[in-house]
Parts: structure tokens; C-alpha cells; sequence
């Protein structure tokens, strides 16, 4: 009698695949949590300038973000100017008090004096533009104003 099997006969045994749908069903709830849906598409190139010095706001829901830059590759068919975009739209100067009093209104009483308007302005924005935004602003009393910027050297948005 030899003390060597011969394996080939034999077959390897089949991979329980019992807990492959718990499995599947875990990962479907883990990105179903973690992944956060974006609340603007923006049609807009937004390229922010640096800063060295940044704060970042606590509370998102208090903030209303007012876009400005050139429109993006896709909506070149309305011009190459800037564009200001609220929410989801293209918007001229005149728009801006109508969105704001509506931010203001979806809003409690009690976070109204805390409301901040955020600025997102392309880098390559001109200044005139955005000095219309903020006259438009102050018409409405929107004067606490945020200017969104990412972090780098000041260097760098020369």
C-alpha cells in the first residue's frame, strides 16, 4: 500500500456563495450613505483663486452660493461672457434679489441672522461683475458675504 493519494480524481470542493447577497446587500447600503448627492450642477468654469488664510464655515445650510465665470464647454451657445448661475440656472444682475428673498423665506426665523451669501467666483472673473453682484447684495441687506477660495500659496493666482 503506498502512502502517496493520487488527487487527481478528486475535485475541489464548491465555494458556499451563501452570504454573497449580504454582501451585495452591505456595499449597496454603504454607498447609499456615504455618497452625497451634489446640490448644483454647474454650468459654469470654476476655477476658485488660492488663499493661504481660509476659514472654513460650519453650518451648510446657512449659506447661498452665488456662481460667476465663463459658461462651461457644454452652454459655450450662449457666449463666452461670465454668467452668474443660482441654483440650477443662468442668471442676469437682476435675478440676485429674487433668489435671495427665496433663500430667505425656504429659511427658520430663528437662522435668518445667520445667513451667509457665497461667493464662488472664477478666478478669471472680471472685477466688475462682481462688484454688480455685491451692489445687488447690499440692495437686499445679504452683507455678510463669503469668498470662496481653495488653499495654496497667493503665488500661485499670478
Amino acid at each position: 500500500m503506498s502512502k502517496f493519494k493520487n488527487k487527481k480524481n478528486e475535485q475541489l470542493p464548491e465555494i458556499s456563495t451563501a452570504s454573497l447577497p449580504d454582501i451585495v446587500f452591505m456595499l449597496l447600503f454603504f454607498f447609499m450613505v456615504a455618497t452625497v448627492m451634489r446640490n448644483n450642477t454647474l454650468m459654469i468654469e470654476n476655477k476658485l483663486p488660492v488663499a493661504d488664510q481660509i476659514e472654513k464655515l460650519d453650518n451648510k445650510n446657512l449659506i447661498m452660493n452665488v456662481y460667476a465665470g465663463k459658461p462651461s464647454s457644454r452652454y459655450r451657445n450662449i457666449g463666452s461672457e461670465a454668467r452668474i448661475q443660482l441654483n440650477d440656472k443662468f442668471a442676469d444682475i437682476e435675478d440676485i434679489k429674487a433668489f435671495i428673498l427665496a433663500e430667505r423665506a425656504s429659511k427658520t426665523d430663528a437662522m435668518l441672522p445667520f445667513l451667509i451669501t457665497s461667493l464662488k467666483i472664477d478666478e478669471h472673473t472680471k472685477m466688475g461683475l462682481v462688484g454688480d453682484i455685491k451692489n445687488e447684495l447690499r440692495k437686499v441687506h445679504a452683507l455678510k458675504i463669503n469668498y470662496a477660495t481653495k488653499i495654496g500659496e497667493m503665488n500661485d493666482n499670478f
